[in-house]
């Protein structure tokens, strides 16, 4: 009785439905059989009309012979039971495995197949027959033999498999379970998660004017799935890291509970994860600054990274569209850039976009894809998972503080430059010094100064360039650009001389003072002659009109005619130059 057991224990599913399809067409048989006259002819005719039918036991069984009847029955000995209709095989648990092959051939072949470089069954095969013959061993066994035994193996010890020729992190990969998230128990802005793209397309770097492949730095908020902040530069490093965290919260309007973020060398720099502050800034990291909880994730482990899977929809909706896309690798590099194809490459237009007009890109796409359904909300859009957060009004001045970008420069006479471009501010004024400069590349209008110690100076704004012959040739407002930088320049030098005086004595201030009276007096005659036919159209508009303000910059003219007067043909100029499309679009 325990050997029956122990056979319906190691029986296979089929095996238990022929034992019971044998006993249900025994049984079948006994009827038919008993209502017949001739045995032997009836026996015959259930035979024939078993295998000619389509029933449910044909199906199973096939087709029977009269000796298969009989043994079926005297196996049964007049009971019904069906396990005595069941094969006697040596049936085995899954740990056992009923093969010919012995300890010392397993040994041979599973030491080949189990090795680190992955060698493949057919080589392993080989090579274990050829040891055995020279071992001297006269049976060798069939390479199905073999084969049979490694897929068995294969199939039920897929843990040793694995780590044994792919590694610890196949092992993780491909057979530790993995734990699911509930995304649910989030709400907006709790946990951003960071990660850093190396985009697969060409933008123009702004230093140096020639295309390169940039780095795009993401925080995505986990709740959501939407890309709340990013940076492009041309390497991940902290000041990209920071700029895409600065955005984030900019656009959130809050600041996160938790960043959870890769353990690369960027994010783990100093510049973030320390509390005691960079030496020549004095400021205390950032993410302790704001109150951030920081989170790293297991290296090489992107499973672990939601926004991994945003980085591949990315990769294959966005970069893929653009004119300069270059492939992530040689295997997906376009056709134009493949040797020998002249068909596409005078196919293909050679155009790089700039950093400004890759973000509009970007962010026409991210408009796109908060429209699709969220996967952590059903029947809502990323969009309005989205708006549905607390926000907490944060001090925008606070993060610019923390997060622009810094660069040393030297100050010349017209401030700092920085890419071709000069920012001034009277309190740069009579310095020569190093300083650190922090600028965001989203709006270069202007750039903040700070001694190398971290005094904050000044934000010095951009200095424009002034028409070569306001007075004849320039407009209204050129030739208000110019008399207010005269003014300007005469300003910081009667400061200059104030400050001189403290330090001379009577005789030598009263000789500086007269060459200064002189002079003035020569400028002052100079500008009034020079300005005087011109004055009555700087105060007035054409036709008559009331007279106009005098506006600080182009900005402020802007705004004002928007709301006072917008026929006014100025503003069809303006809106033509670069500082228009800067500023308003």
């Amino acid at each position: 009785m325990e050997t029956k057991v122990e056979i319906i224990k190691y029986t296979s599913e089929k095996a238990k439905q022929n034992a019971l399809a044998k006993l249900d067409l025994i049984r079948k048989w006994q009827e038919f059989r008993r209502k017949a006259v001739n045995k032997l002819q009836a026996d015959y005719d259930f035979v024939k009309l078993h295998n000619s039918s389509n029933s449910y036991l044909f199906s199973v069984l096939g087709k029977i012979s009269r000796g298969s009847l009989h043994r079926w029955k005297a196996s049964l000995d007049g009971t019904e039971d069906y396990t005595r209709l069941i094969p006697n095989y040596k049936y085995v648990s899954v740990n056992e495995y009923r093969t010919c092959l012995t300890d010392e051939e397993i040994k041979i072949f599973m030491g080949l197949l189990l090795h680190p470089n992955r060698i493949c069954i057919g080589k392993a095969i080989a090579l274990t027959k050829y040891k055995l013959k020279e071992q001297g061993q006269s049976f060798i066994p069939a390479d199905i033999t073999f084969r049979r035994y490694a897929k068995w193996f294969k199939d039920n010890n897929y843990d040793k498999w694995v780590l044994a020729r792919d590694g610890e992190k196949a092992l993780s990969d491909k057979v530790e379970p993995y734990i699911k998230r509930d995304a649910s128990l989030l709400d907006v802005g709790d946990i951003l998660v960071a990660d850093g793209h190396k985009l697969a397309f060409q933008v123009i770097n702004p230093f140096t004017g020639k295309p390169c492949r940039a780095t795009l730095v993401g925080f995505l908020d986990w709740k959501s799935t939407a890309l709340v902040g990013y940076e492009i530069m041309l390497e991940e490093n902290t000041q990209c890291i920071a700029s895409a965290l600065r955005n984030a919260i900019i656009n959130l309007d809050m600041i996160p509970k938790i960043v959870y973020q890769d353990n690369g060398r960027a994010f783990r720099a100093k510049y973030f994860t320390d509390e005691k502050g960079f030496g020549e800034l004095g400021f205390y990291g950032l993410y302790a600054k704001l109150g951030i909880e920081t989170v790293f994730a297991r290296p090489y482990n992107a499973r672990s990274k939601v926004i991994e899977r945003f980085f591949k929809e990315f990769q294959e909706g966005f970069e893929k569209l653009m004119p300069s896309y270059v492939g992530s690798s040689i295997i997906n590099k376009p056709a134009h850039l493949k040797r020998n194809e002249n068909f596409h490459k005078n196919l293909h237009q050679d155009y790089v976009s700039t950093i400004e007009e890759t973000i509009k890109m970007i962010d026409m796409w991210l408009k796109f894809k908060n429209s699709q359904p969220c996967t952590n909300a059903p029947n809502m859009t990323i969009a309005e998972v989205l708006e549905n957060r607390k926000k907490q009004n944060i001090d925008k001045s606070l993060l610019d503080d923390l997060m622009l970008a810094t660069e040393i420069k030297t100050i010349q006479r017209n401030g700092v430059r920085f890419l071709n471009c000069d920012y001034f501010e009277e309190r740069l004024y009579g310095l020569r010094g190093k300083v650190l400069i922090k600028y965001n590349l989203f709006d270069l209008t202007n750039v903040k100064v700070f001694t190398s110690k971290g005094e904050y100076l000044c934000t010095a704004e951009r200095v424009t360039e002034t028409h070569p012959m306001a007075k004849i040739l320039g407009t209204v407002e050129d030739l208000e650009d110019y008399k207010q930088k005269i003014q300007k320049q005469q300003k910081l030098k009667r400061k200059t001389i104030n400050s001189v005086k403290k330090l001379l004595t009577n005789d030598e201030i009263k000789l500086i003072e007269a060459r200064s009276n002189q002079e003035e007096m020569e400028n002052s005659n100079n500008f009034h002659k020079e300005f005087k036919p011109r004055s009555n159209g700087v105060q007035k508009i054409n036709n008559g009109e009331k007279s106009l303000p005098i506006f600080k910059n182009n900005s402020e003219k802007y705004e004002y005619l928007i709301k006072h007067n917008p026929g006014d043909t100025w503003i069809a100029e303006f809106k033509q130059t670069k500082e228009y499309k800067l500023l308003y679009e």
